[in-house]
């Protein structure tokens, strides 16, 4: 099925700004609802598979709160299933094929509280900030304060996937993400469904699990980038339509989070209450999450956790 009209001119108007990407979570995709049918095809390049781990460099100022936060979600990745769990979510990336599970683990954690490349940032500046931190058998996940600029943030994307190449002779790949924390600048675009808006239908926003607009909402987007970089870490993995703006294992199902969902409305979720916070996915040190859904191969459908 081709994309409907007003969909498909939001595509072409925005394939200039991510033609040099990998892959972007995109700001006013965060709304819609995929259409039907979907089908991921294998492009015969290699999966991330077995065990990796995940470095987190965080740069700017984040506090201890803030940063816990994020460190538990990785955790929660690896943790005993449970279902609903951050671990039964990320199971469906095991039934990308070839190979089997992807078990992530928490790698190092790097502080930058002192923004040693500046304020502003751009695609190289990431890529330096990245390669800082272990690559064998890694992802490397730069995360950005809410007063760091980062070129294109906002405006074309929340976060985004690409690889690199490092060793002496530059022949180790290694993949690595950065995300932004929206919290300042953009909670309309990069922050929902915990902020109202800015375009598309609007709804009240919901309560944010962890009680922080930004960080959850960056959640949101670190949990999509490392399942579309682990079943498509060089752009030959799991995708469909033009690889300048692929859809992959959970970008492809933007706007769902519980069943139901449609346009403005993000679905049927749990609420905790006595915080009247919405959340989908219970994770290590009683953290709770707001993951988005994840197309499943089996299926070939999104597959919402609740």
């Amino acid at each position: 099925m081709a994309p409907s009209p007003p969909l498909l001119l939001l595509l072409i108007s925005l394939l200039p700004l991510l033609a040099l990407q990998s892959s972007a979570v995109i700001p006013r995709m965060l709304f819609l609802v995929p259409q039907q049918p979907l089908v991921l095809k294998h492009h015969n390049g290699p999966l991330l598979k077995g065990n990796y781990t995940v470095n987190l460099l965080f740069y700017g100022r984040f506090t201890p709160a803030q940063r816990a936060i994020v460190v538990d979600f990785v955790r929660s990745l690896s943790a005993p299933p449970a279902s609903p769990s951050v671990a039964s979510w990320w199971s469906t990336t095991a039934l990308y094929s070839p190979g089997g599970a992807t078990r992530l683990s928490l790698g190092r954690v790097l502080l930058d509280e002192g923004c040693s490349l500046g304020k502003s940032l751009a695609d190289s500046d990431l890529l330096t900030l990245a390669s800082r931190a272990p690559h064998r058998a890694a992802i490397n996940a730069v995360l950005t304060a809410p007063d760091v600029l980062v070129d294109g943030f906002c405006m074309s994307r929340c976060g985004y996937h690409d690889s690199a190449r490092a060793g002496k002779h530059r022949k180790s790949r290694y993949a690595f993400l950065w995300v932004g924390n929206p919290a300042k600048q953009c909670p309309g675009e990069c922050a929902w469904p915990f902020a109202q808006p800015t375009y598309g239908p609007q709804s009240p926003p919901l309560v944010p699990p962890n009680g922080d607009v930004g960080v959850d909402g960056l959640i949101v987007s670190l949990a999509t980038l490392l399942a579309d970089t682990v079943t498509n870490p060089y752009g030959d993995g799991y995708f469909q339509g033009p690889p300048t703006l692929p859809m992959e294992a959970v970008t492809a199902c933007t706007g769902v989070f519980g069943s139901g969902a449609y346009p403005g409305f993000p679905g049927n979720l749990l609420v905790d209450p006595t915080t009247r916070a919405s959340y989908n996915a219970p994770g290590l040190a009683r953290r709770k999450y707001l993951l988005p859904a994840m197309w499943d191969p089996k299926t070939m459908q999104c597959k919402p956790l609740v």
